[in-house]
């Protein structure tokens, strides 16, 4: 039997068997899915659960079923390139024919002094739980401040508005603006919203320590009862240690997406160096190209002389449940249409992925 393991189920590994469990996966192919939980975790929502407006429930998707996979429920303690193996906490190994590796990633602290010690974090389930939980323990009139004004800071700070109107919230920007990257219309209605709803957006900051209740903008101390860390992410550290080219701490690929060196070795979603931010999407779209790549192989047909350049529709992003915003093929979409947009795509990934 042909072994395909999968490291993680994210949302590219997902993708890869939802496209591969089907009648055309050649029968002599055997497909060994490895994470820490039994289950898929959507975690584009993880703010949701955090905030308390979500609950658990939601954010989870059961693994699919197929005789020809299996699932290990493990933490990967080393990927071995050489020997072609996986090794487990527990000391368990998986042998593998081709790997695709999609860990997923970590809070970058960019070495601030405190960060990892005294922050929430909603990279995990887990730690998306813990932080829900440190949340719903605050008194009223209790100060949260949010570092990282990206899209988990901004839907974690409209959320927790909606389920917690008597926090004080303080959510701090790097940039002038908020989503400077984006039309100055989007960047104004979020703005606007934030103003509405007691909201202080701190533009131009630059966190240089965090302490048990207090953080410094620049060499300002702020007071606050509770801190969530938004402020990017890197691939985890099994990933960052292997000893392959990487940029940044991603592992730079050819354009089928293998290891240069290892090209039975496959890596989706953040821990893939690409010319985009990592995203749901993106590792989606890596994951097609992946599927299409190994049935090339399996079925002894010559590779694609060029993959197909990767193309994203854009972005989606809620403010509470009813408000929303997007940035769709060049044109900003903002309101309650752009929330019934993004609650529309979340609903058919779940029907999709069963």
């Amino acid at each position: 039997m042909r072994k395909l393991v999968l490291l993680g189920a994210g949302y590219g590994n997902m993708r890869i068997l939802l496209r591969l469990l089907n009648k055309d996966l050649p029968d002599d192919v055997k497909i060994t899915l490895i994470d820490r939980t039994p289950f898929h975790s959507l975690k584009t929502e993880f703010y949701a659960l955090a905030a308390g407006t979500a609950p658990d429930s939601d954010i989870r998707v059961a693994l699919p079923e197929h005789e020809q996979l299996e699932f290990v429920e493990g933490e990967v303690s080393k990927i071995d390139l050489e020997e072609k193996a996986i090794k487990l906490g527990d000391g368990k190994a998986v042998q593998y024919d081709e790997l695709v590796i999609g860990l997923g990633c970590e809070d970058n602290y960019h070495n601030v002094p405190g960060a990892a010690e005294y922050t929430n974090s909603i990279q995990t389930i887990g730690k998306s739980r813990l932080t829900y939980n440190k949340l719903l323990d605050l008194g009223g009139g209790a100060t949260v401040g949010i570092v990282g004004a990206g899209l988990s800071g901004i839907e974690l700070a409209s959320e927790l508005r909606e389920s917690r109107p008597d926090l004080k919230i303080k959510l701090f920007d790097r940039s002038p603006r908020i989503l400077k990257d984006f039309p100055e219309r989007l960047s104004n209605y979020v703005k606007d919203w934030f103003d509405k709803h007691d909201v202080e957006v701190i533009a131009n900051s630059n966190i240089t320590r965090v302490e048990e209740n207090a953080l410094y903008n620049h060499e300002d101390e702020i007071m606050v009862d509770a801190v969530v860390w938004t402020a990017g992410i890197q691939s985890v550290s099994i990933v960052r240690e292997l000893d392959i080219e990487q940029d940044r701490g991603r592992i730079v690929l050819n354009q089928y997406h293998q290891v240069p060196n290892y090209t039975d070795v496959y890596v989706v979603g953040d821990n893939a160096a690409l010319p985009h931010a990592p995203s749901a999407q993106l590792a989606e779209e890596q994951a097609e190209q992946i599927v299409k790549v190994l049935r090339h192989i399996w079925n002894g047909e010559a590779l694609p002389e060029k993959m197909p350049e990767i193309k994203l529709k854009g972005f989606m992003g809620s403010l509470g449940k009813k408000q929303g915003f997007a940035y769709l093929a060049d044109r900003t979409v903002t309101g309650r249409i752009a929330r019934l947009l993004k609650s529309g795509v979340l609903w058919m990934y779940k029907w999709h992925n069963g």
